[in-house]
């Protein structure tokens, strides 16, 4: 999956993510009020962005590591159980009252998550047949999801979705929700599906329009989702619609038209959370051309209007670990790993420890990927790309190479080529990973990642011009891409040049 599809502002985003989570008390309503999912107590409600907090001391890796893999054990019994409580209470004959919302979407994604949330339960234990506020409510859990990255708020988003559309049908915005829900579980097919619905019911409904093009770029479908991107522009233009316009365009290769946009899209944003998004947008593009103090700049505006926001406080890690600042790089990626345990940056953080030498280190930041990912899976997520790229570098690469032909059966993507290609190659299948390779880069799109791959691929297969080509181009763009690929890139390159 591209590292853009979870993301979300008011409605459906890419990196701040327009991608969710369940109730801060970890409760969940259903028609006789909150019914409580666990008895550990009410979990801390987050602190709205810039509010003084005490400084958080990081949990131990192997604690963690222990508490999440029984985590994903647990909740697969938790909801699977809960699943079926709840269905039998569901009375499908009883008539949706008209709906009163307590809160909108537009105003959850003003203040505070947690708290609306709150309100929400608080309004539907009274209002238990008010289908705009289930609506509401689905799409608060997914954006939690997405803002903790803990996907076992997904099963609730979904129950409160489907709930909503139970008690109203024509009911465009629960449509909406699911189909940013299947994205967020990156179940393309059935995203698609879901915004086709809703936009049959409301053609301008926001959210449906921009999981519409989400669906459409993990599918592997640019011709399409371009002219999704445009047709949204004319309906709905806004951030979340702009932000998803450049990234069509960065996955065609037309980096300037990308920046164009996000630069206007930056200039439009009033809202510390949309600065802080879209100002990320921009630095992360600034950085994969290799444009380091651009994109430290960037970062710095999006911490100067929320100093809590993760997805910049990670770009921030990764490029300061490009420029050579690997000391602050780690404490960056620590904070970031102690609240948003994804393997994208869990993957970074060991590499970086790898790297000076802390492997003990780095093998519990590669363990916490594996207890991430049975966590998703236990919570409905496909998380067959992440698993692949993870396992091809740092674990089992059988279990690397399963996994990217899984996905590549679902959808024939440039990250789905590039994690084929790449699979093969560490199982020593290079003449069968060359096409994916070149299929990885055939759009244009300009990440160094993906040139590193098909350069060590085409020195694998014996391709050594081709090879010296792809990896120069990769540091040529990138010199910093990876702390472990990009030495390696470099040392290759030198090889392959003394041999000429």
């Amino acid at each position: 999956m591209s590292p853009r599809t979870n993301e979300s502002a008011p409605e459906n985003r890419r990196p701040r993510p327009d991608e969710g989570a369940p109730a801060p008390d970890g409760t969940e309503i259903s028609e006789s009020g909150p019914e409580p999912l666990s008895e550990s107590g009410p979990e801390p409600v987050s602190e709205s962005p810039g509010a003084s907090r005490p400084e958080r001391v990081p949990e131990p890796a192997v604690r963690r590591l222990l508490r999440l893999t029984a985590c994903a054990a647990a909740l697969a019994v938790a909801f699977t159980g809960f699943a079926v409580a709840l269905a039998a209470r569901d009375d499908d004959r009883t008539v949706a009252a008209s709906t009163s919302p307590g809160l909108s979407a537009a105003q959850l994604a003003s203040g505070d998550l947690d708290t609306a949330v709150t309100a929400l339960q608080a309004h539907l234990k009274e209002q238990p047949k008010d289908f705009g506020s289930w609506s509401t409510l689905g799409l608060a859990y997914v954006e939690q999801a997405r803002v903790k990255g803990d996907p076992s708020r997904y099963p609730q988003a979904e129950k409160a979705l489907k709930r909503s559309l139970r008690l109203r049908e024509d009911n465009d915005p629960a449509l909406a929700g699911l189909a940013a829900l299947a994205a967020a579980r990156h179940e393309f097919d059935d995203a698609l599906r879901y915004a086709d619905r809703a936009l049959k019911e409301n053609p301008y409904s926001e959210r449906a329009l921009c999981s519409r093009i989400d669906a459409l770029v993990e599918l592997g479908r640019y011709d399409k989702a371009l002219k999704a991107a445009r047709l949204a522009d004319t309906r709905r233009p806004g951030i979340p619609v702009f932000t998803r316009y450049a990234y069509v365009y960065e996955l065609r290769g037309d980096v300037k038209t990308a920046r164009r946009v996000l630069e206007q899209a930056l200039d439009s944003a009033t809202t510390r959370g949309d600065i802080a998004y879209v100002a990320t947008q921009l630095g992360q593009l600034a950085w994969k051309q290799g444009d380091y103090k651009t994109s430290l700049d960037h970062y710095a505006r999006a911490l100067g209007a929320d100093d809590t926001y993760l997805p910049a406080l990670e770009g921030r890690a990764r490029a300061q670990a490009a420029s050579g600042d690997g000391a602050a790089a780690v404490r960056g990626l620590e904070q970031v790993v102690s609240a948003y345990p994804l393997p994208g940056p869990l993957v970074v953080l060991g590499e970086l420890y790898e790297a000076k030498g802390d492997t003990a280190g780095a093998r519990e930041q590669y363990a916490l990927v594996n207890a991430w990912t049975s966590i998703a899976r236990a919570n409905g997520v496909n998380a067959d790309l992440d698993t692949a790229l993870a396992a091809a570098d740092h674990g089992d690469e059988k279990a690397a190479l399963k996994a990217a032909e899984a996905e590549w059966k679902r959808r024939e993507t440039v990250h789905t080529a590039d994690a084929l290609a790449w699979a093969l190659h560490v199982n020593g299948r290079d003449d069968d990973a060359l096409p994916y390779a070149r299929r990885a880069t055939a759009t244009g799109y300009k990440d160094a990642t993906f040139l590193y791959h098909r350069g060590m691929v085409e020195s694998a297969a014996g391709d050594t011009k081709e090879a010296r080509a792809s990896l120069k181009a990769a540091l040529d763009l990138n010199a910093g891409f990876s702390p472990l690929g990009a030495e390696r890139a470099r040392k290759t390159l030198k090889t392959l040049e003394a041999a000429k």
